[in-house]
C-alpha cells in the first residue's frame, strides 16, 4: 500500500511539472492584447507597455511625415494610435491589427510597433484567373 501511494504522489509531481513546462513554453508563443474598452477602465495603465487590439476603423488613416494616425475600435469603444514608423504593406481600413507602446495621458496610444490581425478564413481571390501564354 506504501508503494502504490509513493507511486501516485510521484505520477502526480511528474504530472505537475510537465503542465509547468507546457504552461510556460506557450506563454512566449501566445498573443495577448488588451481592447480598447479593457484599456480605459484599467487607469492605471497608463504610461506602461502593452499590446491593443481593434478594427482600424474606416476613413481614420492618415499619414503625417513618419507619423501614421488612426483609430482601433472594438465593441463600441475606440482609441486614437500614432504609429511611428510605416507599417505592414497589409496594413488597411477596416482590417484587424495589434499595436504595442504605451497610452500617454492625453487618452492617445503611442505605438511603435503594429502588426496585423489575419482572419482564419481563406477566401480565394475574386479576381479572375488569367492563363499566362507559354508560347
Amino acid at each position: 500500500m506504501r508503494h502504490r501511494a509513493g507511486r501516485v504522489a510521484l505520477v502526480a509531481v511528474l504530472l505537475a511539472a510537465a503542465g509547468l513546462l507546457v504552461t510556460s513554453a506557450l506563454r512566449d508563443t501566445v498573443t495577448y492584447y488588451r481592447t480598447p474598452g479593457e484599456l480605459f477602465d484599467d487607469p492605471g495603465v497608463a504610461g506602461h507597455r502593452v499590446r491593443l487590439g481593434g478594427d482600424v476603423v474606416p476613413g481614420s488613416l492618415r499619414h503625417e511625415g513618419d507619423l501614421v494616425v488612426f483609430r482601433l475600435a472594438e465593441a463600441g469603444h475606440e482609441i486614437t494610435v500614432e504609429q511611428r514608423g510605416a507599417p505592414p504593406e497589409t496594413f488597411r481600413e477596416g482590417t484587424g491589427a495589434v499595436v504595442e507602446g504605451t497610452l500617454s495621458s492625453d487618452g492617445v496610444f503611442r505605438s511603435d510597433h503594429v502588426v496585423v490581425r489575419h482572419g482564419n478564413e481563406y477566401r480565394p481571390s475574386s479576381s479572375p484567373v488569367v492563363p499566362v501564354d507559354a508560347g
